[in-house]
């Protein structure tokens, strides 16, 4: 359910294509979200050692952001118990792969977790923004080999930020430390891990 599209786009495309490129991974990604709406990620089972996590977060909407770190904390205490959870707060979406990249160089932590909200406005800001976002955590995780889970949403409204940011039915603070435990025990799986 973290795994968004990715967008493998050239510098040398041109703006037709690109805006071609972003419109199916938009179409894409609403799919995704729908379909995590509904089949949110059970809770996993505990994890029976200690583990380093750290979640970078945009500051930009707080409220909500808020909210999906502090779920994304409580649950993580709940299922990786003496675990390490770290926070850094970034400005706005847009910075959050740079941190991000920093982390993943560091090689502490078993995974990372990315938290924020972008709501849709009356220009195309924030699907460049997401489809830039989507692409280089994904870039970030392969070219790592390190769980980075993308919990940066992008909303159509205050209320739909609302639903998943401060409630409990879809709250995404809740899926992304479930998604981050999930991976750290199928990578611990895998041979030379």
């Amino acid at each position: 359910s973290v795994f968004a599209p990715v967008f493998i786009a050239g510098f040398s495309l041109r703006a037709g294509a690109l805006g071609y490129l972003l419109r199916l991974g938009f179409c894409a990604l609403v799919s995704a979200l729908h379909l995590m709406a509904h089949n949110p990620p059970s809770r996993p089972e505990t994890l029976s050692s200690e583990h380093q996590f750290a979640i970078v977060a945009s500051q930009y909407n707080p409220a909500f952001v808020h909210g999906l770190v502090d779920n994304a904390r409580n649950e993580l205490a709940a299922i990786a118990p003496g675990s390490t959870v770290s926070v850094w707060k970034v400005p706005g979406a847009f910075e959050i792969p740079l941190i991000v990249q920093e982390l993943a160089l560091s090689a502490k932590f078993s995974a990372i977790i990315a938290l924020g909200v972008i709501i849709e406005g009356a220009t195309q800001h924030a699907a460049l923004i997401g489809a830039t976002l989507t692409d280089s955590l994904q870039r970030l995780s392969l070219a790592h080999g390190l769980p980075i889970v993308h919990e940066v949403l992008l909303v159509k409204n205050e209320a739909q930020a609302q639903a998943r940011c401060l409630e409990s039915t879809l709250n995404r603070g809740i899926e992304a430390a479930r998604v981050a435990v999930q991976m750290v025990q199928v990578m611990s799986t895998l041979p030379g891990h």
